[in-house]
């Protein structure tokens, strides 16, 4: 805890004053171009990996950047969804995935999660993803068919369809090399994705 009040400290005495202004307009006016689906692990950090500015991503981290199709039975994701695109009408929606990441890694190696069942239910929102990826493909290729199966996903919920079908909305997948910092961007040729 004592890192993260030292860096409280520091953003107070030499971020925020650098970016007072940009702050001063973020106090009044919440207007992101991107939402940005990413996985919750800690290796993984949006704003960086983009270099973007406070404002300019509306994030929703999930275990293993999963997006459950849509469904009467309204969730944190969905409601964050439709916000970023009925409320806030972003113009793109990237899903990003990433290398070693554990989710992924469970389900491709077959991990027992009886000991950690919310986890295990949670990872049934990739069962689209695993069908999709070879038998004994790796973690990368299901981590790359993932990606592709929440974009899927994502183009079921009704404001992001509606979206999608005025071209006001364009859906990207990509997936983060934590080793070396690529970004690869993964092929949306699905007439269901592309925008």
């Amino acid at each position: 805890m004592q890192d993260l009040t030292a860096g409280v400290a520091r953003f107070q005495q030499h971020v925020f004053p650098a970016k007072a202004e940009l702050f001063a307009r973020l106090a009044t006016h919440h207007a992101p171009h991107t939402l940005f689906i990413s996985c919750s692990d800690a290796r993984v950090v949006p704003e960086l990996i983009t270099g973007t500015d406070p404002g300019d991503l509306f994030v929703i981290r999930t275990a293993g950047n999963l997006v459950p199709a849509h469904s009467p039975v309204a969730d944190g994701v969905a409601a964050s969804i439709e916000y970023a695109v009925a409320a806030l009408g972003v113009k793109d929606i990237v899903v990003c995935g990433h290398s070693a990441c554990g989710a992924m890694t469970a389900l491709a190696q077959g991990h027992d999660l009886s000991h950690a069942p919310a986890v295990a239910a949670w990872l049934r929102h990739a069962d689209a993803s695993r069908a999709r990826a070879t038998a004994g493909s790796g973690v990368l290729a299901l981590v790359r068919q993932n990606v592709l199966a929440q974009l899927a996903n994502l183009a079921t919920h009704p404001s992001v369809a509606r979206a999608l079908a005025k071209r006001e909305v364009a859906l990207h997948g990509w997936v983060y090399d934590i080793p070396t910092g690529r970004v690869e961007e993964l092929s949306t040729a699905d007439p269901v994705l592309a925008a």
